[in-house]
């Protein structure tokens, strides 16, 4: 899903399709926040120049974890759940312009996520 999402911003980019492009920006960002762990606690430093520096080979460096495509799906379809949800509220304001984009967005990754 991530690689046909990757293909699919660049393809959104060179057509300057606005709507798409921030659709796939914002899902592909969830996933990889959802791929980062915690930082390990490191080795501190106590030097007096840079206050909790981590010090050592490595110390900056973290594996990501590894996302399931069951995984990819509920990030997906959260992002959509939340951009309809947010539309609906901005229809309520009457924000109408706002509520149609968001509605957009909802559409373009709707088409990532697999029938259930």
């Amino acid at each position: 899903m991530r690689t046909t999402m990757r293909r699919d911003l660049t393809t959104a980019l060179k057509a300057r399709d606005r709507v798409a492009v921030s659709a796939l920006r914002s899902a592909l960002a969830a996933i990889d926040n959802a791929e980062a762990v915690p930082a390990p606690d490191a080795r501190m430093s106590s030097s007096e120049h840079v206050a909790g520096a981590a010090v050592g080979v490595g110390s900056a460096e973290a594996a990501r974890r590894e996302l399931t495509p069951d995984d990819l799906h509920a990030i997906v379809a959260a992002e959509v759940a939340e951009r309809v949800d947010a539309a609906t509220g901005y229809a309520r304001s009457g924000r109408q312009d706002a509520a149609d984009r968001l509605r957009a967005e909802a559409d373009v990754l709707r088409r990532y996520l697999r029938p259930e």
